[in-house]
């Protein structure tokens, strides 16, 4: 051996250490999504490592809209045979897209799209997705990096702007920085509480040539989230559950979006406890399950409300406490003590006290604790829960959700969803704008699988339905998807459908058609005095009808329907089951004096919940 290649016994490394380091770097291999498979050094461009690493880290579709500080991407991406890119009328319906491929999936959505105004209309999305905790990763455009800081045309600093809304954010200016930031970015935004993820790179480090090696590696100090919960905290919980007599499992979209619902289920039988899904777990827990009380908080069941209200223990699973759930939070739940099991540590609490905090995946934790209890079972019997599910029983049989038939002659809103969901039933995915509309799909359509209903829960976007549902037809191609969207929501992102026609993403969509911003103007009748300001919207019964909807859907394309009673109901909708080569929108025409009900008014105690007007359940007799 030549002195130019021995390594003398000062600096070689010693067995135990050699195998700790290559331990290290199996780990760190690990870390990067996909297949890994090991590519030598390439020369490319910038770009093309995008693209590269986009394939090698498993993306299949992304969502996009080109401009002049992407364009060097969009080049090599033309050239992928992987990689399917869905050209989008607006970056925001990429945004959206990307969200309702990661829900009705379970893959990592993606949107492209160029600096400045490109970007920042991505921002409604990016902040809607960490609202709802969503895996996404966003990709812009940036100009030179010797342009940043100068005011260039169409630059803007989208790494500032989305810092507070991103998991993780991080700008590029060297081309050999890439793979390992999209690696990072991919992984970062699926583990732990997944959330949005953001990079911008530079156009010259897109254009700059590098050395393309796969996998990198990830360097991540101090990111490491926690999955399996604390023994000591799992077996108090069970100690707890053991001694409650009024237990209510509170399951939140953190049990979705972990993919716990097998292992949920198996929870709620064992302990016997009725169970509440939130806005964001609908379906986690079958609807037909004896053991659920619906949905909780403003319009939930007043099973689930009242069940929450008066709980001795409230076994919180992925949830976080939101206001929308707790109403007043100084008399939410007021006699109930709290385990909260979730990935997040900053949410623990962060609203409520919880006297058991359980930080971890609640895909670990659930089965944990469901052994836990098992144990103690087996020494001291399973307590009996059969006085209050006595209670229970009563409310939902004396509180059922429903709704009054209306009194113009139109159509009931919640009839037509009804239908939807009889017509088309629990193997469709439902995604909803915001509003009245969302609420009523919410309740009356039969959820009874994970990732069949998607909506914006925590940020409330308008606009969301139609691009979301796009995005979730893309990701599973051979389901009905219905976007069941509100005639104000449906005019802020319409122009997806032009994508659709394209691309041949056949959703069909639902326009619950009153004729004004529908939840506003339920609030302006209840708490304003029935003074409409600025909420007509012109589009329904007896008014002018702009746009008419039904030539809106045939300009671009789509098949369009009005349904204007309850005897043509059915068979337009079968009618629209029956079309799987284009769009279908329906325009179903419904009364505008239609409300949400059940109803907590905002910021009172949720014991005043009403079941209609004015109508509030009697607390004693239930006592």
């Amino acid at each position: 051996m030549s002195n130019g290649s021995r390594i003398t016994p000062s600096v070689m490394p010693s067995h135990a250490t050699r195998d700790k380091r290559e331990k290290s770097e199996s780990a760190a291999d690990r870390l990067v999504p996909g297949s890994n498979r090991v590519i030598g050094p390439q020369t490319m461009t910038g770009s093309q490592a995008i693209v590269r690493s986009l394939e090698e880290l498993g993306v299949t579709d992304v969502f996009g809209l080109p401009g002049g500080a992407i364009l060097p991407t969009y080049d090599p991406l033309m050239d992928s045979t992987v990689i399917r890119h869905i050209l989008v009328r607006h970056e925001q319906g990429a945004g959206h897209a990307a969200q309702g491929y990661y829900l009705a999936s379970g893959r990592p959505g993606v949107a492209i799209a160029t600096s400045g105004p490109g970007a920042t209309n991505l921002v409604t999305a990016i902040a809607d997705a960490h609202m709802d905790s969503q895996a996404c990763v966003f990709i812009t455009g940036q100009v030179a990096s010797s342009a940043i800081g100068s005011d260039a045309f169409q630059e803007a600093d989208i790494v500032g702007i989305t810092m507070p809304i991103t998991k993780h954010s991080r700008l590029i200016t060297d081309a050999q920085d890439i793979p390992q930031a999209l690696a990072e970015a991919f992984h970062i935004a699926t583990t732990g509480r997944p959330g949005p993820v953001l990079i911008d790179v530079a156009k010259d480090a897109q254009q700059a040539d590098m050395e393309f090696s796969w996998p990198p590696k990830i360097d991540l100090p101090g990111y490491r989230p926690v999955l399996r919960g604390h023994s000591k905290q799992v077996r108090e919980a069970a100690r707890l559950i053991q001694q409650a007599d009024r237990p209510v499992l509170y399951v939140g979209g953190g049990v979705s979006r972990g993919h716990a619902s097998v292992e949920l289920r198996e929870l709620a039988e064992l302990t016997g406890a009725p169970v509440v899904t939130t806005l964001t777990a609908r379906g986690v827990f079958p609807d037909s399950h004896d053991q659920h009380l619906g949905m909780p908080g403003m319009h939930g069941s007043v099973a689930a409300v009242s069940a929450l209200q008066m709980s001795d223990l409230l076994i919180t699973l992925g949830a976080r406490f939101d206001d929308r759930v707790t109403g007043q939070l100084s008399t939410f739940a007021p006699k109930a003590k709290v385990i909260h099991a979730d990935i997040d540590p900053a949410e623990i609490s962060k609203n409520r006290t919880a006297d058991v905090p359980i930080v971890g995946s609640v895909k670990e934790i659930i089965p944990e604790l469901a052994d836990a209890v098992r144990d103690i079972h087996g020494e001291s019997g399973a307590p009996d829960l059969s006085e209050w599910w006595t209670v229970l029983k009563r409310l939902r049989e004396t509180y059922p959700m429903g709704y009054t038939p209306t009194e113009d002659g139109l159509m009931s809103p919640q009839k037509v969803i009804e239908r939807l969901s009889a017509h088309s039933g629990p193997e469709a995915v439902y995604v909803a704008g915001v509003g009245q509309h969302q609420m009523w799909a919410s309740q009356f359509v039969q959820y009874e699988r994970p990732h069949q209903w998607l909506n914006s829960a925590g940020l409330g976007t308008m606009g969301f339905s139609v691009p979301a549902a796009m995005g979730a037809q893309v990701g599973n191609p051979d389901r009905v998807v219905w976007a069941i969207d509100g005639d104000g929501c449906f005019q802020m992102t319409n122009q997806e459908l032009a994508t659709c026609l394209i691309n041949k993403i056949p959703i069909k969509v639902a326009i619950i058609n009153n004729s004004s911003l529908g939840m506003v103007r339920q609030w302006q009748t209840l708490f304003y005095e029935s003074r409409y300001s600025n909420t007509d919207l012109n589009t329904g019964h007896d008014t002018i009808r702009v746009p008419d909807f039904v030539k809106l859907a045939e300009a671009y394309g789509c098949v369009g329907l009005r349904c204007e009673s309850e005897e043509d109901l059915d068979a337009t909708i079968e009618q629209a089951l029956a079309i799987n080569d284009r769009p279908v929108v329906i325009d179903f025409v419904v009364s505008r004096d239609s409300m949400v009900w059940p109803m907590v008014p905002s910021g009172v105690s949720n014991s005043e919940i009403q079941v209609a007007k004015d109508m509030t359940p009697d607390w004693d007799e239930e006592d």
